[in-house]
């Protein structure tokens, strides 16, 4: 299932959890409280200016720095619905995954530009940028990591399980 004309808001390399999440507002782990304060510290109007289905796209290194599951959680419920970068970190990678948050490698992440409108195609593995009329092709992510974030995250997927 693609997503349609989600608004792309750009970042560059080694963002970290604090960046996503600073340590000051770990002290809740209220979805909502977390997703007023995402990305505050790299962009303090990132909140306002972010409508429900945008994505990020960053460069390498996505999610480094601490291990916190803040992190995915806040961006999930501050409307992001994917993250887009050249690289992420491990424990961002499975966090992500584990949150139910989609997120998805492209080297040529640099080419697509802040507010630039993308539909993403995760079983075909193609992002177009239809601002830009190019389509991307990254390698799609293993069907039961699709089947995570189809369920919204590992919790979900373990519960669904348990009633079947």
């Amino acid at each position: 299932m693609s997503q349609n004309k989600a608004t792309v808001w750009k970042f560059g390399d080694n963002i970290d959890t604090d960046l996503i999440i600073a340590a000051r507002y770990l002290n809740t782990s209220d979805p909502k409280v977390l997703a007023t304060h995402v990305m505050e510290d790299a962009d303090p109007n990132f909140v306002n200016n972010l409508n429900y289905g945008d994505v990020i796209v960053a460069g390498e290194n996505f999610g480094c720095g601490s291990s916190r599951e803040h992190a995915p959680i806040a961006l999930k419920e501050a409307g992001v619905s994917a993250v887009i970068a050249k690289s992420f970190a491990r424990i961002f990678y499975r966090n992500a995954f584990n949150m139910g948050l989609p997120i998805y490698e492209l080297g040529e992440s640099d080419e697509i530009k802040e507010l630039d409108k993308v539909a993403i195609d995760p079983q075909n593995g193609e992002i177009q940028n239809l601002t830009q009329s190019k389509n991307y092709k990254f390698t799609p992510i293993p069907p039961f990591m699709q089947e995570l974030i189809d369920a919204g995250g590992l919790i979900n997927f373990a519960k669904a399980e348990m009633n079947t």
